[in-house]
């Protein structure tokens, strides 16, 4: 029974294949509305959630080294015996157990624990502010303030800071290292992490996070980012450090110290005193303490090589590099998070800066009048013992966001009666013009082009078909790489001296004009 171990194993495995059946019957069920999805998905995440650690308990079970699993080898050891007299009696303990537990639980009814319907209408807590909208806009007042009082940050009104989101060319490197800019930078990704998990339950975001953050250090370290090409080297305490690691890489020239001396006695003290080391002694003693240096930094030296005073000097500077190296990859790796964030939530930004000029352009009766309005929805929505009325649409519109057919006006001003397919998503149909702009940026279009191996950028906008994009990239390839085309780029001169081009030059002469 469920005393036993292979008991609470089987059990397991049936919580499982049930958390698999009430999602399967959660998908089936119709979610009209945003709050219905949004419900829906937060509902699937806590089963998935559920399933994950019930996975994790029977992974330890099955685990030969694990101390569940030598429990369940030494029962299901037990179940055997040795003799054939003893089978009998491991049976009759069996059934001993048995009866014992049904006198225990006499009326034990397994119906109700079958019952999925009630998991199946639970509505999960959704934690939006007011501003959010259920996940429809973003809330960002609070760092827009902290963005225009920082040093770093600007004047500017809430709507171009929207704008301007995930754009940091235009701040100081010097700003950037510092700690405000930092907290800010942090506080930003907390928001829109929290805020897309919210409204996407089921999305991967983390492994998306990782992949970014591990590229961006990747590049970081070999100079590609731009504008941090010297990787954060640069302050004024760097310069010992820096001439260090360049005068090392200098003498891997010289094989001996012999090979050093030529290079004289006045010049190796130059070069000892921008180190700090000590620059006296004869010719030999100068070139052997220069010489030390090779392959190696200013921390690995004795401190008896370096001039008094200079050897914490010098070793201060090589950790203030250290640190500016490592100030900088985290700024920049927050960056390159919070650019892609913005560009996962791009949709929404824009529908909150348009809803943001539309608070802009209301009078106060019209925004009373919008409260009372979503006041009014919120209230229906709670009502679950009012029965939807049956929606009358033989034109096929689409449904607004109160469950009706949007006006046919509305529907003809938004064109959302064109259709533009693209070959690139698989003949995908986009209704209406701003559908289909919006389309190039989104995740069925992008695997499209990276399945033809070509970038998704500003070249291709408006590209729907797979020919014409792979001759675009074809072109675009030649003119980078200079390619020599014979028939566009060769010119041929005539009798009277006109300059034409191979093409050219072939068609006018099979029509007889030269």
């Amino acid at each position: 029974m469920a005393s036993t171990f292979l008991e609470q194993t089987r059990s397991l495995h049936e919580d499982l294949e049930r958390l698999e059946r009430i999602i399967v019957k959660d998908y089936q069920q119709e979610a009209k509305g945003h709050k219905d999805k949004l419900l829906q998905s937060h509902r699937v995440r806590k089963r998935m959630d559920e399933m994950q650690h019930i996975a994790r308990k029977l992974m330890r079970v099955y685990d030969d080294e694990s101390e569940e699993s030598r429990h369940r080898k030494e029962e299901i050891a037990a179940l055997g015996a040795s003799n054939p007299t003893a089978v009998y009696s491991k049976f009759y303990d069996r059934l001993k157990e048995l009866r014992e537990y049904h006198k225990r639980f006499p009326v034990l009814d397994i119906s109700a624990a079958e019952d999925d319907s009630s998991m199946l209408n639970e509505e999960p807590k959704l934690d939006f502010s007011g501003e959010e909208g259920l996940g429809r806009y973003l809330d960002l007042h609070e760092l827009h303030r902290a963005f225009t009082n920082a040093k770093f940050g600007r004047q500017c009104d809430y709507l171009e800071y929207l704008g301007a989101l995930a754009d940091f060319g235009s701040i100081e490197r010097d700003k950037k290292l510092a700690r405000p800019y930092r907290q800010y930078l942090q506080q930003l990704l907390e928001y829109l992490v929290s805020f897309y998990e919210r409204t996407q339950p089921l999305a991967q975001l983390s492994k998306q996070l990782d992949k970014i953050k591990a590229e961006t250090e990747e590049a970081f370290q070999q100079g590609q980012l731009p504008g941090w090409e010297d990787r954060g080297i640069g302050g004024p305490g760097d310069e010992a450090a820096e001439a260090a690691k360049q005068l090392s890489v200098d003498l891997e020239t010289f094989d001996s110290v012999g090979e050093l001396e030529t290079m004289g006695a006045e010049q190796l003290k130059e070069k000892l005193s921008q180190l700090g080391l000590k620059c006296g002694g004869t010719l030999r003693q100068r070139a052997e303490r220069l010489y030390a240096l090779k392959g190696r930094s200013l921390e690995e030296l004795d401190a008896k090589m370096f001039a008094k005073g200079k050897a914490v000097a010098a070793l201060r500077s090589e950790q203030e590099l250290q640190q500016t190296q490592q100030l900088a990859l985290s700024v920049v790796s927050l960056e390159a998070q919070v650019a892609r964030l913005a560009e996962l939530l791009a949709n929404v930004i824009s529908d909150t800066k348009g809803r943001v000029e539309k608070k802009q352009a209301q009078t106060y009766e019209e925004m009373l009048a919008e409260l009372e309005e979503a006041e009014g929805d919120a209230a229906a929505d709670g009502d679950d013992e009012e029965e939807e009325e049956y929606v009358y649409n033989p034109l096929k519109l689409p449904l607004g966001w109160d469950g009706k057919p949007i006006p046919y006006w509305l529907y003809k001003l938004h064109g959302l009666n064109q259709e533009f397919k693209c070959e690139i998503c698989g003949n995908y149909s986009y209704w209406g013009r701003r559908a289909f702009e919006r389309h190039f940026k989104e995740w069925r279009h992008v695997n499209g082009m990276k399945a033809l191996g070509i970038p998704n950028n500003k070249d291709f906008y408006e590209v729907t078909k797979i020919d014409d994009a792979l001759s675009l990239w074809k072109n675009i390839q030649e003119r980078n790489t200079g390619g020599f085309n014979p028939e566009m780029d060769e010119e041929l001169e005539d009798a009277q001296g006109n300059v034409y081009s191979r093409k050219v030059y072939e068609d006018l002469k099979r029509q007889g004009l030269l």
